[in-house]
C-alpha cells in the first residue's frame, strides 16, 4: 500500500514539474496517471458507458470518490463528468465529446482533467481518441492527458 502511494506521489510531481496556474492555483501542465483527490473547483473527466454502469477503471473511481452516478452514463454528477466510449466506433464518441468541450467553455469556473478516456477498457489507441479534443487544448480550464497533448500539438 505505501508503494502504491508513493507512486501516485510520484506521478502528480512528475506532472506537477511543468505546472500552469488557474485561478490563482498551480495545477499541473497535463492530467496526472492517477487521481485520488480533488479540489473543489476541480472536475474528473472519464470514460463511461451509456448505461453508466460504472463497474471498473477510471469510472469506478469516479463513482467511488468523485460523485458519478450509476445508471448515468453521461454528463456532470458531483466532481465527475462521463462521457460514454463503448457504445460503438470513434464517431459515436465525438458528440460527446463536442458536448463535453461546450460545457468545459461554458463553466470557466471549473478545472477539468481529461482521463485517457476510451483507452482502456473500451480498447481504443491515443491516436483515435486525441483528435476528438482538438477544440479542448486552448481551453485554460481543461487539462488533457500528456499522451492527447503531444498528439495534438
Amino acid at each position: 500500500m505505501d508503494l502504491l502511494f508513493a507512486r501516485i506521489r510520484s506521478n502528480f510531481a512528475i506532472a506537477m514539474k511543468t505546472a500552469r496556474v488557474f485561478k490563482g492555483v498551480e495545477r499541473p501542465e497535463f492530467t496526472p496517471d492517477a487521481i485520488t483527490e480533488l479540489r473543489p473547483d476541480e472536475v474528473f473527466v472519464f470514460g463511461s458507458n451509456l448505461e453508466g454502469m460504472h463497474g471498473g477503471g477510471a469510472a469506478y473511481l469516479a463513482f467511488k470518490q468523485f460523485g458519478a452516478v450509476m445508471g448515468c452514463g453521461v454528463g456532470l454528477r458531483g466532481q465527475s463528468y462521463a462521457i460514454p466510449t463503448m457504445q460503438g466506433g470513434v464517431e459515436t464518441i465525438k458528440p460527446y465529446v463536442d458536448e463535453f468541450i461546450a460545457f468545459a467553455t461554458e463553466h470557466p469556473d471549473l478545472f477539468f482533467y481529461v482521463t485517457r478516456i476510451g483507452c482502456g477498457i473500451a480498447g481504443f489507441r491515443e491516436k483515435e481518441i486525441a483528435p476528438l479534443f482538438e477544440g479542448a487544448k486552448s481551453l485554460e480550464n481543461v487539462c488533457l492527458p500528456e499522451g492527447f497533448a503531444k498528439l495534438l500539438k
